[in-house]
């Protein structure tokens, strides 16, 4: 059944604890809820914006218009061949549920992922990534309705355009097409990605064998150990997209700064970790108003109890223009301003 409310308070649906009031909150639980919902012609008068889990958005306000949510559920596998097995995943299921699900089946390529807050939906829009594992690297084909007709439309992998943080759903197509599902092609066999973090050794110092439930487990506690919990302390995990560097400039950085960290992204680029340059700026736990940088993990900017929007907002703000200031690069929000 679709639930519509109006004048509804979102501190529920955003990571960082944000009070903020939508004009109207549409949810729907099915393919034919939505297109129901989006031929109504009272839709047409109000901006929209569909939303997930909320862990990824900082309202500055209230939403003067609609805002979307998915219902739809179900993990279902629907396809096999010898090496791997399709399963379809409605857009409202918890991410994490999902790998829990997946592992617990043994099939792996998920486990990477293990503990990234949000829901299905959202992590194909964004492309979720850790542990040198992206979302894209298990995605068969997405399912959409087309916002405008109601028409539904199936999505190969290529054609989602993934890239880092990126898709088509974020760039030609945003706003034009809502997930409704996601298929994940999973393999039967072990594809272990344990080179990326501290995986590894961790799994090594408590005398873990390498299993499927094993890495999963050791990456929720390593995400654990540095990450603050989304229902303790608002926050939206990594604030910041990790910056691509051209080799030359790389290079001539390392002259001054021989300690900076790098990962080769192709032969003119190299990725180097934001968490390093806002920490070399001064920036880790420090203050600011009701807002803060994490002390544990300074890619991560939380609400100290009170924080309000605007302070969230300066505090990235001010990150920015010191990074830029002191190493001459654009750091560019991962969390999206509504």
């Amino acid at each position: 059944m679709i639930r519509i409310e109006e004048n509804y308070p979102l501190l529920t649906h955003n990571t960082f604890h944000l009070q903020a009031n939508a004009r109207y909150f549409a949810e729907y639980g099915s393919v034919e809820e939505l297109t129901e919902l989006l031929s109504f012609s009272w839709i047409k008068d109000y901006p929209v914006f569909h939303i997930g889990g909320g862990s990824n958005l900082l309202f500055k306000g209230d939403y003067p218009g609609i805002i979307l949510h998915s219902a739809i559920k179900g993990i279902e596998k629907v396809g096999e061949d010898a090496q791997s097995v399709l399963v379809k995943v409605g857009s409202g299921e918890v991410w994490d549920d999902v790998v829990a699900c997946v592992v617990g089946a043994e099939w792996y390529g998920a486990e990477n992922l293990s503990q990234i807050p949000g829901e299905m939906g959202a992590a194909a829009v964004q492309n979720i990534g850790a542990y040198g594992i992206e979302l894209k690297d298990i995605v068969d084909s997405v399912e959409a309705v087309e916002s405008a007709t109601g028409k539904i439309r199936v999505f190969n992998s290529a054609e989602c355009r993934y890239g880092y943080r990126e898709s088509v759903f974020k760039q030609e197509l945003k706003d034009k097409y809502i997930i409704t599902h996601v298929i994940l092609r999973l393999k039967k066999s072990p594809v272990f990605h344990l080179e990326y973090g501290n995986i590894q050794s961790e799994l090594a110092k408590a005398g873990c064998s390498i299993t499927l439930k094993n890495i999963r487990q050791t990456i929720i506690e390593i995400r654990e150990s540095k990450l603050p919990d989304p229902l303790k302390t608002g926050n939206a995990g990594s604030f910041f997209m990790n910056p691509y560097v051209a080799i030359p400039k790389y290079l001539l950085l390392k002259q001054e700064y021989p300690q900076i960290p790098h990962y080769p992204v192709s032969e003119e680029l190299v990725k180097v970790p934001a968490a390093w340059l806002i920490e070399q700026c001064g920036w880790k736990g420090r203050e600011w108003g009701g807002a803060g940088v994490h002390d544990k993990q300074c890619l991560v900017l939380i609400n100290r109890g009170e924080a309000t929007a605007s302070e969230i907002v300066d505090l990235a703000a001010n990150i920015q223009a010191s990074v830029k200031e002191k190493f001459d690069i654009d750091l560019t929000p991962e969390v999206i301003y509504v």
